[in-house]
């Protein structure tokens, strides 16, 4: 079994791959979803209209990632954050923030690797997700390392209003957006705080790719708007009327993501932040 299984799962990422592929060349040739009607009829969110937003009570789960966090705060997820099971998730975070059905597969297996259960039949609580250097990683752009504060679910609110301020881009209206440019500077200068402050501080290429994917969310399925990212961030709540900024017909693909989390991550440059 322990060598069948190795051999299981890489056949079934070939395939998710493969899937991946496909759908991001469906995107390429259909329409997109019409604005207004990104969030599929029937599921929480349709029209804009999430469920009631309640903050986590004592004894809930909470993890480092503010949207897993707030669609437990919405109740799409168990409010308690517990309990999820790993055979629904994908088509909850698929509705919500139009992520490929392959992205939300591909990932909610890799959890289920991660925590050693089985995806079939077991089921997750948020908090789990915080083992470090497996999904959490040093040098977040909305926490401190978890070596400075080992509670991930609690957002370091000055991170993100110092994220927030290195928008340079502008939208129709002239509103500031935060760009692929913006998540590559405040990056450079956070992995340098966090190697300076954290003495444990370790981040290598597979957790940098990680880290920028994560950032790249914030330009794509939020679209780089600092009104919604401001809500999102620090309440853990989706805003009224808000849908997914990923208006692709097949949703954000991971070989969209991670060619927008490469330019990201090469963007990135450390020694501007160095202070000799």
């Amino acid at each position: 079994m322990k060598i069948l299984s190795p051999i299981s799962n890489a056949f079934y990422d070939a395939s998710i791959f493969t899937w991946d592929v496909l759908l991001t060349l469906g995107n390429l040739v259909r329409s997109s979803r019409p604005v207004g009607e990104v969030t599929p009829p029937g599921h929480p969110g349709y029209g804009g209209y999430w469920p009631e937003y309640r903050p986590p009570q004592e004894g809930d789960s909470r993890c480092s990632c503010p949207a897993l966090n707030a669609m437990a705060n919405h109740g799409i997820f168990p409010r308690s954050g517990r309990g999820i099971k790993f055979t629904e998730a994908p088509k909850y975070l698929g509705s919500t923030y139009n992520f490929s059905p392959s992205f939300c597969y591909f990932a909610c297996h890799y959890v289920a690797r991660m925590l050693n259960r089985s995806y079939s039949k077991d089921t997750f609580d948020l908090g789990e997700l915080d083992l470090h250097n497996k999904i959490e990683h040093d040098a977040s752009l909305t926490r401190l390392d978890a070596s400075l504060q080992p509670n991930q679910a609690v957002p370091h609110p000055a991170f993100v209003e110092e994220l927030l301020s290195f928008a340079s881009g502008k939208d129709a209206a002239g509103n500031p957006l935060l760009t692929h440019r913006d998540l590559s500077r405040i990056s450079g200068k956070r992995r340098v705080e966090s190697k300076a402050a954290n003495k444990e501080y370790s981040l290598n290429f597979a957790h940098r790719l990680f880290s920028s994917n994560n950032a790249s969310t914030m330009s794509t399925v939020f679209g780089g708007r600092l009104d919604d990212l401001r809500v999102v961030l620090l309440e853990e709540r989706l805003p009224e009327g808000w849908e997914s900024r990923v208006r692709n017909p097949y949703g954000l693909t991971i070989l969209t993501l991670n060619s927008i989390a490469l330019s990201v991550e090469f963007g990135i440059r450390e020694a501007d932040w160095v202070v000799d």
